[in-house]
């Protein structure tokens, strides 16, 4: 589930529809989690199923560390990636915003670590020179998005958490560590699935 202060809006006719915020979401804000409204496939699942069925999925899901296809049960499917995006993946099953993000601004993901089965052509963005996702993005960035994720972090305890308790508990209390200092942060490289440019599902 996706925080509720955003909205579904039409960005533009390059990008489409994306999420924005309606009110401020502060760094450090919990802005997505697993839970019971996501469903999971796995590719033998996606495999049997029928063309306009997998080609749905290939344009909404992300793959998850086991190379299960997550769909977002709500409109965080529509989040569009940038490569200096507003929120970052954890370990936890959970996302946080990484900068302040602002009413009207759109929330973000960097599709570089949601394990794509092939290369993803972006548009070019201001202060980065990607023009292409790959599927092993994770294993190029994975510092630098921990490095922002653990300056995110220590914000977390700070903040109104309205997504906090829908977490699976496992998770929450893990999170919870981490904020208060209590252990250390798992690394995003965690999410990385191995097998995500060679899987045929098609």
């Amino acid at each position: 589930m996706i925080h509720p202060d955003t909205e579904l809006q039409f960005i533009s006719p390059e990008i489409g529809f994306g999420v924005v915020a309606t009110r401020l979401i502060p760094k450090g804000t919990v802005t997505w989690v697993f839970d019971p409204l996501d469903q999971t496939f796995s590719p033998a699942q996606v495999r049997a199923m029928a063309p306009l069925q997998k080609a749905f999925l290939e344009k909404y899901c992300y793959r998850d560390h086991l190379g299960d296809y997550v769909l977002c049960g709500d409109h965080a499917r529509f989040v569009n990636h940038s490569s200096r995006s507003s929120c970052l993946s954890t370990a936890y099953n959970c996302e946080l915003a990484v900068r302040d993000i602002y009413p009207g601004e759109e929330l973000t993901d960097d599709y570089g670590y949601l394990n794509l089965d092939e290369p993803f052509d972006c548009l070019p963005e201001p202060g980065s020179a990607r023009t292409q996702v790959l599927p092993d993005d994770l294993l190029r960035y994975h510092t630098g998005w921990d490095r922002q994720l653990r300056e995110a972090f220590q914000h977390v305890a700070k903040l109104p958490q309205p997504l906090l308790p829908l977490l699976d508990p496992t998770c929450r209390v893990q999170v919870q560590a981490v904020a208060d200092g209590w252990a250390p942060m798992e690394s995003i490289l965690s999410c990385y699935y191995a097998g995500a440019a060679e899987d045929v599902w098609r």
